[in-house]
């Protein structure tokens, strides 16, 4: 009679392998924490409130601007929490990667702002803002834990898509597209993120 020895022992290897390189893979995947998001969300949804009083509707580019800067303030710190908390690096590997990919095209955004600004043309801002961040996210998202690849992704293909229908709103719709995307779609995906983090939180 064959002993099954060596089958055995072969395929625990295989499994072994593959747990390993499970885990260096997602050692070295870029973690977005919920909370980023679920931030960033709430600054844009009170943006959007600002903005839709009537005496500061006028400035709804300045609301919009200084919001902007406090939500990217907010994500980066709770990014760096996250990391730090994990006993991670804050920029080596995968998330200078995943800053490389968002860099240009935000950077693209500030200037294009500039641009239609100067040249008289701020209606068409809410939609170069949304279109170019959905860009620079699905960029990134190839340097995102694969676990929460899909809904970053999804998140940035959205955000794109809501810039094109931005360009052929008149502006009276525009705080609202913004507060859509910068609010709503972020509050929705960090919440969606978060429950993805204690899944897996309470599976390890």
């Amino acid at each position: 009679m064959r002993s099954n020895t060596p089958v055995a022992i072969e395929s625990h290897a295989l499994g072994t392998l593959n747990y390993i390189r499970a885990s260096i893979e997602a050692a070295g995947a870029f973690a977005v924490p919920g909370t980023a998001g679920i931030a960033m969300g709430v600054v844009g949804l009170a943006a959007a409130g600002l903005a839709s009083v009537p005496a500061l509707a006028p400035h709804w580019l300045v609301i919009w601007l200084v919001s902007s800067v406090l939500g990217a303030g907010l994500g980066v710190v709770l990014i760096a929490r996250h990391r730090s908390g994990a006993g991670l690096p804050l920029y080596r590997g995968r998330a200078r990667r995943f800053v490389l990919c968002l860099g240009p095209a935000l950077l693209s955004g500030v200037v294009l702002t500039a641009v239609l600004y100067h040249a008289g043309e701020a209606r068409l801002i809410p939609g170069t803002w949304l279109l170019l961040y959905g860009s620079a996210v699905l960029s990134a998202t190839l340097f995102t834990a694969p676990v929460m690849m899909r809904l970053i992704g999804t998140m940035g293909a959205l955000f794109a898509l809501l810039g094109a229908v931005a360009y052929t709103l008149p502006p009276g719709w525009h705080n609202l597209v913004l507060g859509s995307g910068f609010g709503v779609l972020h509050l929705v995906f960090g919440l969606l993120i978060g429950r993805l983090d204690v899944k897996a939180g309470a599976a390890a």
